[in-house]
């Protein structure tokens, strides 16, 4: 990049910056939200929950179906490198 092409975008740069911040926050929600270890960690959350009779059957199958489905996403992002 040449010293004029720099000069010129010099005032976007805290927008790349707040983008650049964005894309990381992003990346660390997702990588939380589909790793399989915490997932399995709320899925026997939800077992104890039941046993405890703390939330209901229908309620803990709804969790359940969506922890499940969290979790065949993260096996298929891990196996086809989708981000």
């Amino acid at each position: 990049m040449g010293l004029l092409s720099s000069i010129v975008l010099l005032p976007l740069a805290p927008v790349r910056g707040v983008a650049w911040v964005a894309e990381q926050v992003r990346s660390e929600a997702e990588r939380e939200w589909y790793d399989p270890g915490t997932i399995r960690k709320q899925l026997d959350e939800v077992a104890r929950a039941r046993e405890e009779e703390s939330i209901s059957a229908s309620e803990a199958e709804a969790v359940e179906r969506e922890l499940v489905a969290r979790l065949l996403e993260s096996s298929r992002r891990r196996r086809g490198g989708v981000r």
